[in-house]
């Protein structure tokens, strides 16, 4: 372990009381209010066990270790004291170690992390070292799990939990009841990208000395790692951050409602924010956003199915699944209600098949680490399902690969909803579907080469058969939920000879699969 001052020749000593600084809540909006420079050193840390153990993708090594010592040097000169630490240990372990070599006087104080590993390593620190260590609620979160914890594991669902956020905030509403008459908009918010659309393509920002020089370390100790550090071209601070929002809602956020589930050859982003990357490491706030969402509504510069749905991901789905994480954990972890046990297929580490969907869902992951929650829905998930994939290998691709994905959030969206892998705890119906849905939010089909028109043999598209052959086999998941139980009626109409063609297409795909890996 090195321990370091920022910036160099700062050689003042740490305060008796230090505060450390979690690498996802790098803003100091949040630290205690009486927490000044005078009065407290920041610790930040930063470890390659936690990067190696769950070996992730590059580029997302360089966004998490750049921003986080932008931000130590903003807190540098703003007159704080940093002490960053580095090393091969685990960030529990060096701050243990650091503490044990350190003054008897000196106190760390911390912000509860969202993440459960880290959090329980501190609290044994806590538990070690008595008095000298203190924990502050978290605050980057607009509910209380405390709340919510027995209400999810009771089958409390989304809906609900967003109408009552809906009415704590006050956003979208009007008089006690939901601005325009609706709680949601969903069913305007379904349409296919019209051939000619192009969408803006995001800011991008181009790397500092900083960055580069984590670019350089990151290729050079981790070698092996999926991805590549080059091409890196996203926010590493907050005043990067902002400028990502205002382009957000300058450029994509009117359109963001209508196209919210459209997807299309080489369009990784559509009309899509990408702001999850800086909310989840704290550079944006979720409030904040909600707010400049409401302003644009308010000064008639987006609809408000746009509004609502840009809205309903945060104070919706985002806290939802944070609060569901609370709840659940830690024996969600090895949820895996259908059994599967199949590896993940080979295209999702190569991007190389000819099923144009998956090839065009998986690039702009290998490459950049995003793509939005449609891909990720109702294309890898979905194909995973239906390949019999076992679910927390999917779970562990998702956090190797994907910027926004730590645990808290990545979790709940693989295990929970995508792939029901908790067995409708937090969905009420399995996320799969046949190559039409994929066909009538995209223009990948067109491309492919399977026909998506075709239900069986050589050249028909996996998903129509594979679709079928997961409806017969988990018949029950589907009959219990009045919204896809029409499905089965569907299923009992084919013939006998269609459903041996389906069983023998699909067992013949997923033994392909298996042989491959």
């Amino acid at each position: 372990m090195t321990i370091s001052n920022l910036p160099d020749g700062d050689r003042r000593k740490t305060q008796s009381r230090c505060f450390f600084v979690h690498i996802d809540q790098l803003n100091a909006g949040f630290f205690p209010e009486d927490l000044s420079p005078q009065n407290t050193s920041l610790v930040f840390c930063e470890s390659a066990a936690d990067v190696t153990q769950i070996p992730f993708h590059k580029k997302k090594i360089v966004y998490m270790w750049s921003a986080q010592r932008h931000f130590a040097h903003e807190c540098a000169e703003k007159g704080y004291h940093i002490v960053y630490l580095k090393g091969t240990e685990s960030a529990a372990t060096q701050l243990r170690e650091w503490l044990e070599s350190g003054r008897d006087d000196m106190s760390l104080e911390y912000i509860e992390p969202a993440e459960w590993n880290i959090r329980h390593e501190l609290k044994n620190n806590a538990d070690y070292f008595k008095e000298k260590l203190k924990c502050h609620p978290n605050r980057f979160f607009m509910s209380d799990p405390e709340e919510w914890r027995e209400k999810i594991r009771d089958g409390y669902l989304m809906e609900y939990f967003y109408r009552e956020m809906r009415k704590r905030s006050g956003y979208l509403m009007n008089n006690g009841k939901p601005e325009g008459g609706e709680w949601n908009y969903d069913k305007e918010n379904r349409k296919k990208l019209p051939k000619g659309n192009k969408p803006p393509k995001p800011v991008s920002f181009e790397p500092d000395g900083i960055t580069l020089a984590v670019m350089e370390e990151v290729e050079r100790k981790f070698p092996d790692n999926w991805g590549r550090t080059d091409g890196f071209q996203y926010a590493v601070d907050r005043k990067e951050a902002l400028k990502a929002a205002d382009d957000f809602f300058e450029n994509r956020f009117f359109d963001f409602g209508p196209y919210e589930d459209a997807m299309a050859v080489d369009e990784y982003v559509i009309y899509h924010s990408t702001l999850s990357i800086y909310m989840n490491n704290g550079l944006l706030t979720a409030q904040e956003l909600c707010e400049r969402a409401l302003k644009e509504y308010e000064k008639g510069k987006a609809p408000i199915n746009s509004v609502e749905g840009y809205i309903r991901q945060i104070i919706g789905w985002r806290e939802y699944i944070r609060n569901y994480y609370e709840a659940m954990m830690p024996e969600v972890r090895d949820a895996n209600a259908f059994g599967f046990t199949n590896g993940l297929p080979e295209a999702f580490w190569t991007g190389e098949t000819p099923m144009k969907c998956i090839s065009e869902c998986v690039k702009p992951v290998l490459e950049n680490g995003y793509s939005h929650h449609i891909p990720r829905l109702m294309v890898l998930s979905n194909y995973s399902n239906l390949t019999e994939t076992d679910p927390r290998e999917l779970l562990k691709w998702f956090h190797y690969g994907y910027l926004d994905a730590w645990e808290w959030v990545v979790l709940p969206n693989v295990l929970g909803m995508s792939t029901f892998a908790d067995g409708g705890v937090l969905a009420s119906k399995p996320y799969v579907s046949s190559g039409n849905y994929i066909n009538k939010m995209s223009d990948y089909c067109k491309s492919c080469h399977y026909s998506v028109s075709k239900k069986t043999g050589e050249k028909a598209c996996p998903f129509n058969y594979l679709y079928w052959n997961f409806v017969n086999n988990h018949r029950e998941a589907f009959e219990e939920n009045g919204r896809v139980s029409f499905m089965i009626n569907m299923l009992d109409k084919k013939s006998e000879d269609e459903l041996r063609d389906i069983r023998e297409s699909a067992k013949r795909y997923i033994d392909g699969l298996c042989r491959m890996e």
